[in-house]
């Protein structure tokens, strides 16, 4: 697992270790462990899920203290396009955006961490 940051702080992209042959792979998403010596502290307590045809654009959501969450996002099937802003009033960056690109072929994973409204694009049917 390697973790690489983005030019707005505290969020993350995760690239995992993926173990394929001809049978298929095997991919280890979540490790508390191992997030852990690579510096998550977070308590992870709600999973969602979703499916979008190709074109659906959701978001930008977000949730205010004290509700406000960080998010751990990825793409089973298909592929998106995640974008965040950060709206933290205190920091340098409030008001910038970042996107990255998520996918089932690339299969990184994206930390957001509370502060930043969320959403993405569909970029391919059935988008999972």
């Amino acid at each position: 697992m390697k973790i690489s940051t983005a030019p707005l702080e505290g969020l993350k992209i995760i690239e995992l270790d993926v173990f394929g042959d001809a049978r298929g792979f095997f991919v280890e998403r979540y490790h508390t462990g191992k997030f852990a010596e690579l510096g998550f502290t977070e308590n992870f307590v709600q999973d969602n899920h979703s499916r979008s045809a190709r074109g659906v654009l959701r978001g930008l959501h977000y949730q205010l203290p004290p509700k406000a969450q960080g998010k751990l996002v990825r793409v089973v099937k298909g592929a998106v396009l995640d974008v965040v802003v950060d709206i933290r009033k205190a920091s340098p960056t409030y008001g910038q955006h970042y996107a990255v690109e998520l996918s089932e072929e690339n299969m990184l994973q994206f930390w957001i961490p509370a502060g930043f409204a969320h959403g993405f694009a569909t970029l391919k049917d059935n988008t999972i």
